[in-house]
């Protein structure tokens, strides 16, 4: 099975330098690569035993010298991350079917160079390949901000750039500490959780790991680059930063933050939530007086996971398991926004939500879906975004109730300012901007129409993601517990 894994870390990889040398059949080749990606992660998903053992293990020496070994394996935490990456890649893939990109074959192979990074951090069982994973998937995100984003790109990219690149090197002196720290002198996870770090040591690790994961979020207050990045990003790197890119932190602080640094969760997890609260209900009041719907919803992804984030650092069960699957969800439902936005730009060459309304009259079915995705965004039950936040609530509840309270705003406000979006755009009268509007067809419908039945199947029966995950997080949880008390 191990053959399973390298394969689906490789072929994006294979696929990218493909699609490099397709010329006008390069969107065709990478939404092949895209979807075979897919297949090989239902096939793994069937294959998966959801226990919390790690499986479709790899582990071959890489740089013996140093310890480095490329060692890579797949638990039901990675599970939900491996889907999310493999069901969005292709939708994000389709959705810049309508456009026509200047050097088409490169923007369409740093795509799929990107998911080959992601995939790699999603697995990696080894902190030195981590890293190179981290790393390499940020790389293809730059070039496509730069090259193909809006008439400030350059600027918003330098400040997205010296973000990321600040969060990477903190972490990179963590992992390194961590290397030293370790007798048997490897990179390897087991490894490092295993370590006896004093309650000083872990404290200063759990910053350098926590400003990159931090960032990459984005909480407050390490958020400000997110919305200029994702207002000035072609919408499929909209999507990319938003539906998968950010999910990298949040896998980060429970794969590597929780279990090898407990004890300086224990001390500054509380800052953490604290941060994170602050983040939904400053997200949420920043977003009502956004003007423009693309803002408006980049603010909107802050609060939300802001929430996740705040239910991670519970430090229990419910509030893993809500993160797990809202992960998923938020993903799903932030590209389907994003991209019924880009839908409207391509169309009346607009973002700014006074300038619209009416749509709905002229574009029915746009309307039906978009209302679909923003129903699924407010957590409305019934849709993919209520069982997460449910769970999330419950899971901040069990640790503070004011700390619930306040993270409970953000389904308020969102709600207030969602409605009041869709309503300002999609309602009311027609002007000279949207009495031509044609309605969606082609790969629109396609990808619209998968984003609203995933909105709709994972929120009548979550039961099977939800199950991919459990084990994993309990042991987790377990895992951090038993050091907490080996440690007090």
């Amino acid at each position: 099975m191990e053959q399973l894994l390298l394969l689906l870390l490789f072929l994006p990889l294979v696929g990218a330098l493909v699609t490099a040398f397709s010329g006008n059949a390069a969107k065709h080749v990478a939404l092949v690569s895209a979807i075979a990606s897919l297949a090989l992660a239902l096939v793994m998903v069937c294959n998966f035993i959801p226990d919390a053992s790690t499986q479709f293990m790899v582990n071959c020496p890489w740089i013996k010298d140093l310890g480095i070994s490329f060692h890579a394996g797949v638990d039901g935490i990675s599970m939900i991350t491996i889907l999310l990456t493999n069901v969005l890649v292709p939708l994000i893939i389709l959705s810049a079917y309508q456009h026509q990109y200047k050097s088409a074959n490169a923007f369409f192979a740093l795509i799929l160079f990107m998911q080959s990074g992601l995939l790699v951090v999603f697995t990696a069982m080894d902190a030195f390949l981590f890293y190179i994973g981290w790393e390499a998937a940020l790389i293809p995100i730059y070039f496509i901000c730069a090259i193909w984003g809006g008439k400030d790109r350059i600027r918003v990219n330098m400040k997205f750039f010296v973000y990321t690149i600040a969060g990477s090197l903190f972490m990179l002196l963590g992992i390194i500490y961590l290397y030293l720290q370790n007798p048997a002198n490897n990179f390897d996870i087991q490894a490092f959780y295993s370590l006896n770090l004093d309650s000083t040591q872990q404290a200063w690790i759990f910053w350098a790991f926590f400003v990159a994961f931090a960032i990459k979020m984005p909480i407050f207050p390490f958020h400000t680059w997110q919305p200029d990045t994702y207002t000035e990003a072609p919408a499929a790197g909209t999507m990319l930063l938003s539906g998968i890119m950010l999910k990298m932190g949040i896998y980060g602080v429970i794969r590597w933050l929780l279990p090898v640094v407990p004890a300086g969760v224990q001390e500054w997890g509380q800052l953490a939530i604290i941060l994170s609260v602050i983040g939904v209900v400053y997200a949420s009041l920043i977003a009502f007086t956004q003007k423009d719907a693309k803002r408006l919803v980049a603010y909107s992804s802050i609060g939300h996971v802001g929430l996740i984030s705040a239910g991670i650092f519970a430090l229990n069960v419910q509030g893993m398991q809500g993160a797990m699957i809202q992960m998923l969800s938020h993903g799903i439902n932030v590209i389907g926004l994003f991209f019924v936005l880009d839908i409207i730009a391509s169309r009346v060459h607009t973002y700014k939500i006074a300038e619209l309304g009416g749509i709905a009259k002229q574009a029915p079915k746009l309307a039906i879906v978009f209302l679909i995705i923003v129903l699924g965004t407010v957590a409305l039950p019934g849709t993919n975004g209520f069982i997460g936040e449910f769970l999330l609530l419950i899971g901040i509840y069990q640790y503070n109730l004011w700390a619930a309270v306040f993270a409970g705003l953000t389904i308020i406000f969102g709600a207030v300012y969602m409605f009041r979006m869709y309503q300002n755009i999609m309602l009311g009268k027609t002007n000279e901007l949207t009495i031509g509007f044609t309605d969606i067809k082609g790969s629109e419908q396609v990808v619209l129409y998968i984003i609203c039945a995933l909105v709709i199947v994972l929120g009548v029966y979550p039961k099977p993601i939800l199950q991919l995950s459990e084990a994993s997080v309990q042991h987790l949880i377990e895992q951090v517990t038993q050091k907490l008390t080996s440690v007090n």
